[in-house]
């Protein structure tokens, strides 16, 4: 039974997982995205703002060891020009996509050149897309962010299996996993299989590597859809599928990584405005998520300052070490401490001052929150000459398109 199509912003303070049991491609990220339930629409709206013509685009279904799922193709009818990261990446600029579309797949794209020139070891402008320069790859990126936008729910991957073996490629026969697909996942946790076959492609990999916020084997959520996308080849000990899952995230998710908090406190009453200035941005620097100064009165009638700064606790030993290497305190109170968040992500978005980062929290707590990054908007409003109140506009306008 087909799901109900899926609404745009449908995602918004949810999450959506990339099961990647089976590895992950450019095809099967717009598969399984359109049996999540993303009108096909949404896919051909911003293909067809793409200077390309001499394809269409196929949507149908496959079985995988009884599962039924949505396969995705990209038909060339005519011969397609190779074309730089910098051709591409200009193309996306021009074309008339919704902005953050637009933003999102550019980001794709420049995790994949950032890859190939590191491997052939060539400015990132010059790279030539053989493989994934082709129309279809373009498509699938385009179709992937275009989809990921539609939902608007933060991404959270698995770990990606590697296989091994051989493939052959535009340069010759290159081991498995590509050099590419290494170089793209660099920071994003891997394992091998014993399976001779290219489980992760380098579309795949940029697209994973660049959308997801973090990565777990499953994260703490309640699902509520599911959608499989089928990969062209049968695997041997396993569905070649993709599995998207989309889900609710606990009204008070216990993350050990957010809400389990050391705060870190020093009184000083021989130190400057400016000395505890630079403390501050020192403890920001290795790994405080906030950090600030209270004007306190000690004994004596002695004016100070308590310096402190709130640490995940994996890091609240690297931040005591700042604390007394930057300040004159002798030591330093540890205090534990667990905090409730909204659900956050960040986004990049395009206005006409150029690309702004901003943050949206969501989540169970009220309507969303949209802060634009100060320091973007600020570098934005200097090289335009216009005040810093209409950046911080247009970029609150981008966001919430």
């Amino acid at each position: 039974m087909q799901l109900p199509l899926l609404e745009r912003g449908a995602g918004a303070g949810k999450l959506l997982f990339f099961d990647t049991f089976s590895g992950i491609a450019g095809d099967m990220t717009i598969s399984a995205l359109l049996d999540l339930g993303v009108p096909l629409l949404v896919i051909e709206r911003a293909v067809a703002a793409l200077p390309i013509e001499g394809f269409h685009l196929h949507r149908g279904h496959a079985h995988r060891s009884g599962i039924v799922a949505t396969s995705f193709d990209v038909h060339v009818e005519a011969p397609q020009p190779e074309r730089t990261y910098g051709d591409i990446d200009a193309m996306l600029a021009a074309a008339p996509l919704d902005p953050q579309v637009s933003s999102l797949a550019r980001k794709i794209f420049r995790r994949l050149g950032e890859a190939e020139a590191a491997v052939h070891r060539m400015p990132l402008e010059q790279v030539h897309f053989h493989e994934v320069g082709a129309v279809d790859a373009i498509v699938d990126i385009v179709g992937a962010a275009a989809a990921i936008t539609h939902i608007g729910a933060e991404v959270v991957g698995s770990p990606l299996p590697m296989g091994r073996g051989f493939v052959r490629a535009q340069h010759g026969i290159l081991p498995l996993p590509p050099p590419a697909v290494v170089t793209c996942l660099r920071g994003v946790p891997t394992y091998g299989v014993e399976l001779d076959a290219e489980l992760v492609t380098p579309t795949g990999a940029a697209i994973i590597a660049a959308t997801a916020t973090r990565f777990e084997r499953w994260p703490t959520f309640a699902p509520e859809r599911v959608g499989f996308g089928a990969g062209h080849r049968e695997l041997p000990d396993r569905p070649n599928l993709l599995r998207v899952v989309l889900g609710t995230r606990p009204a008070r998710e216990a993350d050990p990584e957010t809400s389990s908090h050391v705060i870190l406190e020093a009184n000083v009453d021989d130190m400057t405005g400016e000395v505890a200035a630079h403390a501050i941005e020192v403890l920001l620097s290795v790994g405080a998520v906030d950090a600030w100064a209270t004007p306190i009165t000690m004994k004596k009638g002695r004016p100070a300052l308590t310096i402190s700064a709130l640490a995940p606790t994996p890091q609240a030993d690297a931040v005591a070490t700042a604390l007394l290497t930057e300040t004159t305190t002798i030591g330093v109170r540890r205090l534990p401490v667990n905090r409730t968040e909204r659900p956050r992500r960040s986004v990049t978005v395009e206005t006409i001052y150029g690309a702004i980062r901003v943050k949206i929290s969501e989540g169970p707590f009220g309507p969303p929150q949209v802060k634009p990054e100060f320091d973007d908007c600020a570098s934005a409003a200097r090289a335009h000459g216009v005040p810093v109140r209409e950046v911080v506009a247009a970029a609150l306008a981008a966001a919430r398109l």
